[in-house]
């Protein structure tokens, strides 16, 4: 009886690992193919991302100006 659970318990395992190695075998990119060094683009990623977290941190900081409202002692 325990054999038997074992042996499903390793055939689902092969399973998985077969599923998961084909789907990251979809994903992955493929070897050859690689971004150009000099296109420009990393000054504009750097000056986006950094206007990204100057929005957010604005936000928090409104956010957390405000006061919180009090609850009622009915």
């Amino acid at each position: 009886m325990r054999t038997l659970g074992l042996i499903g318990l390793m055939l689902a395992l092969a399973i998985v690992g077969f599923s998961m190695k084909k789907q990251l075998a979809a994903v992955a990119p493929a070897p050859g193919i690689t971004a150009p060094a000099g296109d420009g683009s990393a000054p504009n990623v750097r000056a986006q991302s950094q206007q990204i977290q100057q929005q957010i941190k604005q936000q928090l900081d409104a956010t957390m100006s405000q006061p919180r409202p009090m609850p009622d002692d009915n």
